[in-house]
């Protein structure tokens, strides 16, 4: 995982102070681009412990296209508390978007009715079918329900390549929290495309990081530069029951050989 100490290094170095929507402070860079190859072991951050189990529910979270921490998230990780209401409720976020996009569709006596969109059905079945496609795409950014989310989505967009009977998928995330974020999002991305891959009975190949502004919050500087310090690991290995996307439970993903160094506490910037 030296492409993400890379990231590190280089918003330490040449990040400009900005000021943010929490009010604690950032060195930020605005585009950056790291390339993971999965077929050289699963990208989970090694130079600090990270919680594989809260991502994978988090995952499988989305992919129900749940958008309350009351379905079977608020018990595996506090990830979401914070910008929950009282009742758990987030709004349409990350899984309503992927699996309910909200379209109108002629009702037949020249009116519209309501409808929704599963997108992660939909790109699954054109990689398919359809795998020179170069609209295997999925958006959580939908600009007529930002204002009805609690947090507009950070990673907004990701898109699926198919090449030598490989599968690639890049991410834009518009917004990502170096020292916390970004280590869950590598990881989160890189399971939901080997998970797709296989599937599609395809080769999980790169996942491809593309950052619009890149941020260290001014409070995470010194835990950092701690990480920076520390040797990466070997890569662990990713095991898949051999299942549909939409079918896969926690017990049917394995992680094995994770072999880290301590956890470093970063505070929450809400």
């Amino acid at each position: 995982m030296r492409q993400y100490l890379d990231l590190v290094r280089d918003v330490l170095d040449h990040g400009e102070e900005k000021t943010d929507r929490t009010g604690t402070g950032t060195l930020s860079v605005f585009g950056y681009q790291s390339r993971y190859d999965l077929r050289q072991g699963f990208p989970l951050v090694t130079t600090k412990k990270i919680l594989f189990d809260a991502i994978v529910h988090e995952l499988l979270w989305f992919l129900r296209g749940a958008t309350n921490i009351n379905d079977g998230l608020k018990a595996h990780t506090p990830i979401w508390n914070a910008w929950a209401d009282t009742h758990g409720e987030l709004g349409p976020v990350y899984g309503y978007q992927w699996r309910k996009w909200e379209k109108f569709v002629g009702d037949g006596h020249g009116g519209y009715a309501k409808s929704h969109l599963d997108q992660i059905t939909q790109v699954i079945e054109m990689i398919k079918h359809s795998p020179d496609s170069r609209r295997l795409i999925v958006t959580a950014w939908n600009p007529a329900d930002v204002e009805r989310m609690a947090l507009p989505p950070c990673h907004a967009f990701f898109q699926f390549y198919v090449v030598n009977g490989r599968l690639d998928c890049q991410l834009y995330q518009r917004s990502a929290d170096i020292a916390l974020g970004v280590p869950f999002n590598i990881a989160s991305y890189a399971l939901l495309l080997s998970m797709v891959a296989r599937e599609c009975h395809l080769t999980p190949g790169f996942f491809v990081h593309t950052l619009g502004d890149a941020h260290i919050y001014l409070n995470h500087v010194d835990g950092l530069r701690l990480q920076l310090t520390r040797v990466p690991k070997r890569l662990p290995s990713l095991e898949l029951a051999d299942k549909k996307v939409l079918e896969y439970g926690f017990e049917d993903i394995t992680l094995s050989g994770y072999a880290h160094d301590a956890f470093i506490k970063f505070p929450i910037a809400v």
